[in-house]
């Protein structure tokens, strides 16, 4: 028990240093295409269980986001079964799919 601790104890140091509180704007592509996102067009992934998703697909990088109505809840609109995706989201990539 007293090992555990004292490596728990040793770690914390490194633990909090990933900490840094650099933030990085996640609205900008940094990919081979960088763009700012409103670029791009999102299409609409429903998950499982039935919610909305805003997708975006530039060919190399992808990115998803719930969609949320005004007080923070999930949008599950129904327009698609679950499990599929809808939309022009790849669209505004001068980048080809990879795959």
């Amino acid at each position: 028990m007293k090992l555990v601790k004292a490596i728990s104890i040793a770690l914390l140091p490194l633990a909090l240093a990933a900490c840094s509180g650099t933030k990085v704007n996640k609205t900008v592509d940094r990919g081979f295409d960088a763009k700012h996102l409103s670029q791009l067009k999102a299409g609409i992934w429903v998950d499982p269980r039935g919610c909305d998703h805003w997708i975006i697909d530039d060919g190399v990088e992808g990115y998803l986001s719930a969609r949320l109505d005004k007080y923070g809840k999930p949008v599950c609109s129904g327009i698609a079964p679950p499990n599929t995706a809808n939309g022009a989201f790849k669209s505004g990539s001068t980048f080809g799919d990879t795959i």
